[in-house]
């Protein structure tokens, strides 16, 4: 796909480093040669992202060469020495910077043009209705849990685009006045400087990845999105009874199957990255970079340890806080989950692996056929160690090839340090299922709120997110407990 920013905008950028490079002499003069150069940019159309980049950095290094130029003239009129031949260089590139400058208002000019609605190919046009029919959903749900009345209708892509432009444009300057009239009524429509401003999906998109990358939970669990404060669901608890009968036999009521509900909430939670104006306002700051990185690393380990240790009071509950009980599935209650326990106080009993067995032995099929094991990382070393009780083999088996899981006894076993640290009675692994056992709930939508005013001279973008995660299948993992 050749978007206008490949067919255009890089040629503009091969032509603003040709022209650096000339003017710095990096590339000959000879006509023949110059010619040459110049015809480079007819040809980087096909030029990838990649390329590009490098491109880009062709330039820093060019602009660097400047700065040298000057330093050498600055450096040359302090100790007396002759100077015309450098400041006859430092003009030259100066008249060169002057066209770059030309260059770079064209370049931008054919970014914005890209942006805009009906100017790209049919996918980018697909995404970004995409993008906007998820950031007005957004809006509705956020205006319905904050009690207030949506402003302003429906978004339309300009105006998203506007709102997008805005909203970064006010991260970094903290002035709605610096933005156009079109940018403080789309800004208006998207939210309020007192309840903060609702992040365009894709930064939202970058945020999640970071924490799906950070929280092992998020990635074996199911995650289920919400447009409300709670998710409710329906456990089925029990089956249906059945015998056989003769053809004129009696048939009396079977039992029926009991059904249970669980609900699991939202709770809130924040982050207050800084940073500060003088940082800000240099041009080179990323604003949404900085936002989707520093919040996401938070949010991940703040919900990380919460999806496992959390008491569910303001707060997910995490998988390690239900209650355990050494009972079958048959006979324990709906509600507590399974545990083996080691034999010995916070730690194996033996170099045998026997409780590992007899803890994937209480697992149905089904949960099998899914099964992973989780551990702390003290545990995995430990595993390591342990041997098969009849055949003195090894156990675990580590990744050789890219992409290729550790495995414990043919299984994937993945190590998550948010797991109960290793003590008496720790649940510290656990196999199974878990996109069946547990579900993490996402209340759609990061709010941020920018506060110049708290931590002078910093500036603090307040973001908060609803999160929340619970058990709904008491069946589907199994926990080794490290108790005599």
């Amino acid at each position: 796909m050749k978007t206008y920013l490949q067919k255009n905008g890089m040629r503009l950028a091969a032509v603003l480093v040709i022209g650096l490079a000339v003017a710095l002499g990096a590339i000959p003069t000879d006509p023949a040669l110059v010619g040459m150069a110049m015809a480079a940019p007819l040809m980087v159309g096909d030029t990838s992202m990649e390329e590009f980049k490098r491109i880009l950095e062709d330039q820093g290094k060019a602009w660097e060469e400047f700065r040298k130029a000057n330093d050498q003239l600055l450096k040359a009129k302090a100790e007396g020495k002759a100077v015309a031949d450098l400041e006859a260089k430092v003009a030259k590139i100066g008249e060169a910077l002057d066209k770059v400058g030309d260059l770079k208002q064209q370049f931008e000019s054919a970014v914005e043009k890209m942006q805009r609605p009906g100017t790209g190919s049919a996918e980018e046009k697909q995404m970004l209705a995409i993008e906007v029919k998820n950031f007005n959903l957004m809006r509705v749900t956020d205006a319905a849990a904050s009690g207030k009345q949506l402003v302003g209708g429906q978004v339309t892509e300009e105006h998203y685009l506007l709102y997008k432009s805005g909203l970064f444009k006010f991260m970094r300057t903290g002035n709605l006045e610096a933005l156009s009239g079109d940018e403080r009524k789309a800004m208006i429509a998207g939210g309020d400087p007192d309840g903060g401003y609702l992040l365009p999906p894709p930064t939202v998109g970058r945020m999640v990845k970071r924490m799906y990358e950070q929280s092992i939970m998020r990635q074996i669990a199911t995650i289920q999105a919400v447009s409300g404060p709670f998710l409710e669901g329906i456990s089925d608890t029990g089956e249906a009874d059945a015998g056989w009968v003769s053809e004129t036999g009696a048939r009396n009521e079977t039992t029926t199957p009991q059904l249970g509900k669980y609900r699991i909430e939202a709770h809130e939670m924040y982050a207050a990255p800084r940073a500060s104006q003088q940082l800000i306002d240099d041009a080179a700051v990323d604003v949404e970079g900085y936002l989707a990185d520093k919040v996401a690393d938070k949010f991940g380990r703040v919900e990380g340890a919460a999806f496992w240790t959390g008491n569910g009071v303001g707060q997910p509950r995490g998988l390690a806080d239900y209650p355990t009980a050494a009972t079958a599935d048959s006979s324990r209650a709906w509600g507590t989950f399974e545990h083996v326990n080691t034999g010995a106080n916070g730690a194996f009993y033996t170099t045998q692996f026997d409780p590992v067995h007899d803890l994937m032995g209480a697992c149905k099929d089904w949960v099998l056929q899914n099964g992973i094991f989780v551990m702390r990382r003290e545990v995995r070393t430990a595993a390591r160690k342990l041997k098969e009780s009849t055949t003195n083999r090894y156990l675990w088996e580590p990744g050789m090839q890219q992409g290729q899981p550790e495995r414990l006894m043919g299984y994937p076993a993945r190590v998550d340090q948010y797991m109960p640290a290793l003590a008496t009675g720790s649940l510290s692994l656990a196999f199974g299922d878990f996109r069946e056992a547990y579900t993490v709930v996402d209340r759609i939508g990061v709010r941020t709120l920018r506060d110049p005013y708290t931590a002078k001279p910093y500036i603090v973008f307040y973001s908060t997110k609803r999160t929340g995660g619970g058990a709904v299948n008491f069946e589907a993992v199994k926990f080794l407990r490290f108790s005599a």
